[in-house]
């Protein structure tokens, strides 16, 4: 159920427009109408897009007299980044190991160079 959620949330934030979404809404809680603004769009355009990203789970509709502002569920996003993060370690680890084998080949090749006598030159 976990990678449904999660294939949801970064379906939902492939589109540019659902993620500069986000962005403003980590700023603080908007109306529609406050998050239209900015886009050559309709109201019901940017209405599809935060259906989205409710449906996703990473925003919240609330209701506050006429208005129904949306709220960014930020510790949903948590779930992706707990999976980013399982991927970057292990990245990691692998560069941490690549590291090891390159110093070891540069330290062998280093013994060789010093035990082997210098070359002459050609007179």
């Amino acid at each position: 159920m976990t990678d449904d959620r999660l294939s949801r949330m970064f379906a939902a934030l492939a589109d540019p427009t659902r993620r500069d979404i986000v962005s403003r809404l980590a700023a603080g809680d908007a109306t529609v109408g406050e998050l239209a603004e900015p886009y050559d769009v309709s109201t019901q355009a940017v209405s599809k897009h935060l259906r989205v990203l409710e449906q996703a789970g990473l925003i919240s509709r609330g209701r506050q007299a006429q208005t129904r502002p949306c709220h960014l569920e930020a510790d949903v996003l948590d779930l992706a980044t707990k999976w980013i993060e399982r991927y970057r370690l292990a990245a990691e680890a692998r560069y941490r190991r690549l590291d090891a084998v390159l110093a070891e080949l540069d330290s062998t090749a280093d013994s060789q160079d010093t035990d082997s006598p210098p070359a002459q030159e050609a007179s």
